[in-house]
Formats: structure tokens, sequence, C-alpha cells
């Protein structure tokens, strides 16, 4: 059904709601604007009020995508009693992020978004992955110093295996199955990579 919401004055809103729709059904490269209108309920020159085109509406999306994700990372890390268990907390987070805003995930990582061509959605993008980097600093904060790696590199590699495990086995298609469930992959995974590093001790 049509949504109506630029008859009551929240035109914008409607239009990410109905991209966020079209992309989790079609992809970010697979509907037009006028695709977005019809869903959203208003005339296909509606959404140039607040928006260039499609790619503006995708950013507006990965904005607000990210928004969500730095809440939910922030209240992940808060969660955890310890630095390990914070980290943990902020790698499930991300799992349950990509599995319930899957529209969101897509505009934000898989679009194409340049996210530093705009500051407001650069700082927004910061935030969230800052999330990320402050867990890994309170983490590695004890190794000797010849031995610790830059905490954004760290978490870079963290965010790459979340993200990788992500794609392949947690959001369905186009991802496959595995014998192990993406909480067990990424668990494991950190505990490898932390081994590898000091963080942890090697099991006897």
């Amino acid at each position: 059904m049509a949504r109506k919401g630029y008859h009551h004055g929240n035109l914008k809103q409607a239009l990410i709601d109905s991209t966020i729709q079209l992309i989790e059904e079609k992809g970010p490269t697979g509907f037009t604007m006028s695709e977005a209108a019809k869903l959203a309920g208003v005339s296909a020159a509606a959404p140039y009020r607040h928006f260039e085109g499609r790619e503006a509406l995708i950013a507006e999306v990965a904005r607000e995508g990210f928004g969500i994700f730095g809440d939910l990372m922030e209240f992940a890390y808060a969660k955890g009693n310890t630095p390990l268990a914070a980290l943990e907390s902020t790698g499930r987070a991300y799992q349950a992020f990509a599995k319930k805003h899957s529209g969101h995930y897509i505009a934000m990582f898989e679009s194409g978004v340049a996210i530093n061509s705009d500051p407001d959605l650069a700082a927004v993008a910061n935030r969230a992955l800052g999330v990320l980097v402050h867990a890994c600093e309170e983490l590695i904060k004890d190794l000797p110093a010849h031995r610790r790696p830059p905490a954004t590199m760290v978490s870079q590699h963290i965010w790459a295996m979340s993200h990788g495990v992500v794609e392949l086995f947690a959001r369905g298609e186009p991802g496959q199955r595995s014998p192990f469930s993406p909480e067990d992959l990424m668990e494991s995974g950190l505990g490898i990579y932390l081994r590898g590093l000091g963080v942890l001790p090697n099991d006897d």
C-alpha cells in the first residue's frame, strides 16, 4: 500500500522509508526516484523538494542508518564489564544491526555512497565506528609498546572480520550456509586474532 507521508507533512521521512524498502527488495541500484515516490504515495516530482536524485536519497538512508548503528554500538559497549566483554558485545551488535536493518546496512556499506563527501554523513559514520576504535584502545592498552599495533588498525581488522561474517553467513542471499552460526564464527575468529596479538593467553 502506498504511504501517505507527504499529505501529513512528512514527505522526507516517507521517501526515506520507501527507499529502505526498495533497497531491501531490489538493491541500491535497482529502483528509480519515481518508484520511491510512488511507494511513498506522492507525485514523481515531489522527491526533488528534498533530494537531488536517487544517490542523495540513498545517502540519507545511510546517514539515518549510521545514527541507529552508533546508538546501538554505544549501548552494546556500555553493557560490557571488561574491555573484552565490551568488544564482544559490539561485535554482536554489528551482526544484529545487519539483520534487523538490512536496508540501512546496504546503503551504508554496499551502495558505494561517498561517506566523506558529506560532512554530516561523515560525522555520524565516524561516531559509530569510533565506538569500535575505543573498544580496541581499551583492549590493547596493556600490551608492551613495541608489540602494540595502532588501535585504528586493530579496529579495522575486527570490522573487516565482522563485515565478512555478516556478508557470507548472516544475511541470507547472497550469504552462504555454514555448519557454524555467525555468532560462533565471529567469537572464534576474534579469539584467534586476539591470541595472535597476545591480548588473550594461548590455550594449553
